[in-house]
């Protein structure tokens, strides 16, 4: 889709109004196109920079294998997030946020459990219940469903969240910078769009422009999922053929001994092994010259960065601040300090300054090592690796 269809399908959608003069946040103002009869019109090419990018960093999440939690509670945006985040299978909340759904996610990762026996349970002819009971185990499964029924697959905390309407969503959002989640917002005019990492210009009221918005990030991380199925297609393929060829591969004869070569090699070793004449100085002084001359160049290796979203706080953003810093492996990362890191994130913007990298040495170390295994236990103990 080019630039001007775009433009002109957002502008179709209404995403360029804003709310009242009178309830507008300053820092909304480098996103603000004019004021027409009291309300504030918001710059759509700045809703199209914000969409390109929020898109691009999602799709790159999306094809690392990490989750993506669509919140949004309000009336006129449940059907169209739930509906989208569905379809790319990711988790979602869209009934009632529940306090500390993020920072006290081992306690929710119970009630989720204890949702799921009680499942088996009404399933499970076997089990001997009154009607009575069934009726009020059915009931409580039902209550629980509606608002933990969205994050029933999410085993962990996501890697990164989407919040529709980031004032309206200020617990979830709060959660997520105490985790160093990664945040997406659609932020309105009456809304602070420093608060969240990648911030999209644009009415959040409206069901057309939520719509339009939603639908155009999960194209992005379908694209995603589907090149991550592409890279592990490929990667099968390729250990397959390394495993036939390997079964396959059959030692050569032994070549043929050649006499001459032979009695060349013996006269080598015998010449090498005759006493010589000593040199004289500048005989010796040429001789280590040519020596010194004859010695190949040293190589230059170029190493490629390693992948930092990989390591939970980190997304693709701060994977590339850190680059940008001068950390670019896993080993220095892993003997990096935490005050050193903070140093860098700080450079980068006030924004960053919120996220906590004093485990990402830890996880780095064991990244280095290739202890996937290790790491992951590391990152479920450290809830998120906040």
């Amino acid at each position: 889709m080019s630039t001007n269809q775009l433009h002109q399908q957002l502008l179709e959608a209404g995403v360029h109004f804003g709310h009242l003069r009178k309830k507008w946040n300053p820092k909304m103002l480098p996103y603000i196109f004019s004021e027409k009869k009291g309300i504030h019109i918001i710059d759509l090419n700045k809703t199209i920079e914000g969409l390109e990018e929020s898109a691009a960093a999602m799709k790159q999440i999306a094809k690392s294998g990490k989750k993506i939690l669509f919140v949004a509670t309000k009336k006129q945006a449940k059907d169209i997030v739930k509906e989208s985040a569905e379809r790319v299978n990711m988790p979602f909340v869209t009934e009632r946020w529940l306090g500390g759904m993020l920072t006290n996610f081992q306690t929710i990762r119970k009630s989720v459990k204890k949702m799921q026996s009680i499942d088996k349970m009404l399933e499970d002819g076997s089990i001997s219940i009154t009607k009575k009971e069934r009726l009020t185990l059915t009931r409580d499964k039902d209550k629980m469903d509606r608002v933990l029924g969205g994050i029933e697959g999410m085993n962990r905390t996501p890697q990164a969240v989407f919040i529709v309407d980031i004032s309206f969503e200020d617990i979830a959002l709060a959660e997520a910078k105490k985790l160093g989640i990664t945040t997406f917002g659609m932020v309105d005019t009456n809304s602070d769009p420093n608060r969240v990492d990648f911030a999209i210009p644009s009415n959040d009221d409206a069901t057309k422009s939520i719509s339009i918005v939603v639908n155009y990030l999960t194209a992005a991380i379908i694209e995603g999922l589907k090149e991550r199925e592409l890279e592990q297609d490929k990667k099968a393929a390729e250990e397959k053929d390394a495993k036939t060829e390997k079964k396959t591969k059959v030692t050569a004869p032994a070549e043929a001994v050649d006499n001459k070569a032979v009695v060349k090699e013996v006269t080598a070793e015998a010449a090498a092994a005759a006493p010589t004449a000593p040199l004289t100085d500048d005989a010796q002084g040429e001789k280590a010259q040519k020596a010194e001359e004859a010695k190949p160049e040293p190589e230059v290796v170029e190493h490629t960065p390693d992948d930092f979203t990989k390591i939970e706080g980190i997304g693709p953003k701060i994977n590339q601040i850190m680059i940008d810093g001068g950390v670019t492996t896993y080993a220095a990362m892993a003997y990096a300090k935490p005050e050193q890191l903070k140093d860098i994130l700080a450079a980068a913007g006030n924004r960053y300054k919120m996220h906590n990298p004093t485990t990402w040495p830890t996880q780095a170390k064991l990244a280095e090592e290739g202890k996937w295994d290790e790491l992951k236990t590391l990152q479920d103990e450290l809830d998120g690796g906040k």
